[in-house]
């Protein structure tokens, strides 16, 4: 079986836009005529180019290889231009051929992923969702803690047992900083009244997107620790594993980071330095699905766990499940709500999502099939990146 034919998508996500303004996907396909699936996370630069990369790196090093040899295929990558680094772009390109890789082996031997990464071990996925915005909001939901206490009865309702919010204001390319007084209040207004409205039926997930020094987060952690979440969220830059450190060791909440991490490397240095206690590798960024898997092994030392990170589209989604699926050390698994929408049009069969949990596929690879008309249907147009930060102080 050798690689020979690959096809990218640039899909552009329609309002309300929830896990970004678009998705890069890739199909690529065997000379028998087995094709699999990949997606890349947030690779910062243009998404045309973002494909046009992924189509060079696989005309470089998978054409005519055995998608089968893994761990061959990802060292010559990884070794590209003669960079051995945790490069967030290369690994977010890589992430996404690997991925599609594992999609066509899965396939091939007729099991899921989860079966050939040492077979299944959760039958049911704990699931959380952000808290969204809803059409005739007459408030903003990010910001209003009354309105997010209301929307958190719905997301009870559909079975969710974790919500998550990030009321602490924008991140910027200047972060860290210290959080003004006015966002240290709104941050705590946010957990009391959250707290409030769901008693003990969810946790509580305080998102931050590394806003602060870690002086300044060991300042909201001791606002925020009476109302006992389940994990504060990279609150500092993911550069500085033993700045995280140092507010791990502050505060009784448990933290939670990985999504701007990438390989085991990046992983290693954050858990030596003991940076974090819930490990947010997200599939279309970290190396893939192997190099999520030796990351999940790894953090069993450390009596770490693992909640797969998503903020893009449902094809890492599927992938964050098959690693969810087959890993001892798996906390919850990141959705965009139910999985319905956008999400469940592109796929030609949804991700099943049952009481607030996912349930793993039964079918071969990853689990999905992309709707290809319905992704040539959606071109992306616009000249934004799929996430964009500040570009001034906030003071």
């Amino acid at each position: 079986m050798k690689l020979t034919d690959i096809e990218t998508f640039v899909v552009g996500n329609p309002p309300p836009h929830f896990g970004g303004r678009y998705f890069v996907f890739v199909k690529i396909t065997t000379d028998s005529g087995v094709s699999g699936l990949g997606e890349a996370y947030c690779v910062p630069f243009e998404p045309h180019l973002v494909a046009k990369m992924i189509e060079d790196v696989f005309a470089r090093y998978l054409a005519g290889n055995d998608p089968h040899d893994i761990e061959t295929i990802w060292r010559r990558v990884y070794s590209s231009g003669f960079t051995q680094h945790p490069d967030l772009t290369l690994m977010g390109v890589l992430s996404a051929l690997e991925m599609a890789c594992w999609d066509i082996v899965g396939k091939e031997a007729n099991k899921p992923v989860y079966k050939l990464l040492g077979g299944q071990v959760h039958e049911r996925l704990r699931a959380y969702t952000y808290i969204y915005p809803r059409p005739g909001d007459k408030t903003d939901v990010y910001h209003d803690p009354d309105l997010a206490a209301e929307r958190a009865a719905l997301y009870l309702a559909q079975g969710f047992t974790a919500l998550k919010f990030d009321p602490a204001g924008p991140y910027s390319a200047f972060d860290g900083r210290q959080l003004s007084l006015e966002a240290l209040d709104l941050s705590e207004r946010f957990c009391k009244q959250l707290r409030a409205a769901v008693g003990n039926q969810a946790d509580l997930l305080f998102g931050t997107h590394g806003q602060m020094t870690a002086a300044g987060a060991i300042r909201l952690a001791k606002r925020l620790e009476p109302y006992d979440p389940l994990w504060l969220e990279e609150p500092v830059p993911p550069d500085a594993p033993e700045e995280m450190a140092k507010v791990a060791r502050a505060t009784s909440i448990p933290i939670a980071t990985g999504e701007r991490l990438t390989t085991k490397y990046d992983f290693a240095r954050l858990l030596q330095a003991g940076g974090a206690a819930i490990l947010q590798m997200n599939l279309g960024r970290v190396g893939g699905l192997l190099e999520a898997k030796k990351i999940a092994g790894m953090a069993e030392v450390y009596h770490a766990q693992i909640a797969p990170h998503l903020y893009c589209g449902p094809v890492v989604g599927a992938a964050n499940i098959q690693i969810a699926t087959c890993s001892p050390n798996f906390l919850i698994l990141e959705s965009i709500e139910d999985w319905s929408g956008f999400h469940s049009d592109i796929l030609k069969t949804p991700i099943r999502f049952e009481d607030g949990h996912v349930i793993p596929p039964t079918a071969p690879g990853l689990g999905i099939e992309l709707n290809e008309d319905v992704a040539r249907a959606h071109p992306y147009t616009g000249d934004m990146l799929h996430l964009e930060m500040t570009q001034h102080p906030v003071r």
